[in-house]
């Protein structure tokens, strides 16, 4: 399932000198070394990495990810995606499938990307990647003011897991400094009752909970050799896509994608200034 890392998420005027100094830690590079210098420039292409941005905003790629390796960032993946949505809305437009005075359709797309659709590819979908009926009910809420960069409380399987708290030597819970602090449902006994461990229905079938004498509730995953692209919602778009050798210009049936780096985006410096 076509997917990107967050690290290029999405294309600034910083994007490609940030990530020539990544690089070349990651994969233990000497920068004095011209062999090694131009391999790495050789992995960072301004082409490919403005038509992600757009291959995004068709639907053609369908999730956002943190990466596995050096140049990943975990804690920026939901942050990431909105900024790409930001800068696609102000280069691109209103998507074509918009109806009314909104932008619900591109919303739906990109929480998709982070939500629903990375649980039904890795088989989970049948308990987590939303909030229908039956499932966990693990919630993130936000004040409208902070969506997308700092989340209020963190609800996981229907208790409290993290909270923004403020300063716990105060008379009210208002006072700086805030930052996240566990809750009832991270402590003790509570995190086994509220969360699952998914396994393989073979390895369920043959008792390994009782022969490791786990704790946590345990889940098998399914589906995940027949999942395929028509599965991903709203992030379903197939099309041709091309990518020139030699310029590495990419091309989406036939027509070139590119877009101009942001200088400026959203959900940035100001919002963690405390």
């Amino acid at each position: 399932m076509p997917s990107s890392t967050n690290p290029t998420r999405p294309y600034t005027v910083n994007t490609l000198d940030e990530h020539l100094d990544m690089l070349m830690v990651c994969h233990h590079l000497d920068p004095n070394l011209p062999e090694d210098l131009a391999f790495a420039e050789s992995r960072i292409r301004p082409e490919t990495i403005a038509a992600e941005d757009i291959l995004h905003d068709i639907g053609a790629l369908s999730m956002m990810s943190s990466d596995a390796q050096a140049m990943g960032r975990v804690g920026e993946v939901v942050l990431r995606t909105w900024q790409t949505a930001d800068k696609m809305k102000q280069q691109r437009g209103r998507l074509p499938e918009e109806q009314g005075d909104n932008d619900n359709f591109r919303v739906k797309r990109y929480i998709a990307k982070y939500t629903i659709n990375p649980a039904i590819s890795h088989g989970l979908a049948d308990y987590v990647g939303s909030i229908e009926v039956g499932k966990v009910a693990d919630l993130v809420l936000w004040r409208p003011a902070f969506f997308g960069v700092k989340p209020e409380l963190l609800v996981k399987g229907g208790a409290i897991a993290y909270s923004l708290m403020g300063d716990p030597n105060a008379s009210i819970p208002t006072p700086q400094p805030a930052f996240y602090r566990p809750m009832f449902g991270a402590l003790g006994r509570a995190k086994y009752a509220t969360s699952y461990t998914f396994v393989s229905e073979a390895a369920l079938s043959r008792g390994v909970p009782a022969t490791l004498g786990l704790q946590k509730e345990l889940a098998a995953v399914r589906n995940c050799r027949s999942v395929g692209k028509v599965d991903m919602v709203h992030n379903s778009a197939v099309p041709h896509i091309e990518v020139d050798p030699e310029t590495y210009v990419v091309k989406a049936d036939g027509q070139v994608l590119t877009c101009e780096p942001a200088a400026r985006l959203s959900l940035a410096q100001r919002y963690f200034l405390f």
